[in-house]
């Protein structure tokens, strides 16, 4: 198991085969799939062949990738977190998600600072993009909370999003 950071109330490690059953559950959430896309992850084979293809394929290919977010106590995942590189973006951006019963506590905030700061440190990067849709208000507002500055929005897959960016002092 690789962490990638703790705080006091979390965990942020690299997904492992073994969170397939979790990453159906969370892929399948109203407001992920809402606002972030239908993955069709819908089996234990797909969510298996999401992680290879993705978060996994991500550490081995770019060093960093989303990581699983678990509270510290019990160890219960309630999330992830960590960087992406997409093609059709100039940096690594951002990105998150958490399962409903876990927002408003802070979670998202605690985990998308630290691991912002690990991975752009551990990954020598100076600018990180993120990138959501204009509606998704507590998402655009904890992007600014943590630091992003909204840049112009951009069209990303087929619709409109506000993209933002962040830079290492």
């Amino acid at each position: 198991m690789k962490v990638i950071c703790e705080t006091e109330r979390l965990i942020v490690r690299q997904f492992e085969l073994s969170d397939a059953v979790f990453i159906t559950q969370l892929l399948n959430d109203d407001l992920f799939i809402r606002y972030i896309g239908d993955k069709k992850v819908r089996t234990h084979e797909n969510a298996i062949n999401y992680l290879k293809t993705g978060p996994m394929a991500s550490y081995e290919k770019h060093g960093f990738g989303l990581n699983l977010v678990c509270l510290k106590e019990a160890f219960t995942p309630i999330g992830m977190c960590g960087l992406l590189k997409r093609d059709e973006l100039e940096s690594p951006d951002l990105g998150y998600a958490f399962l409903p019963e876990y927002s408003g506590k802070g979670y998202a905030k605690e985990a998308a600072e630290n691991t912002l700061k690990t991975v752009m440190k551990t990954g020598s990067l100076d600018k990180v993009l993120a990138v959501t849709l204009p509606d998704n208000f507590r998402s655009n507002k904890l992007l600014e909370t943590i630091g992003f500055r909204f840049k112009e929005t951009i069209e990303l897959y087929g619709s409109q999003n506000n993209l933002y960016e962040y830079r290492s002092l």
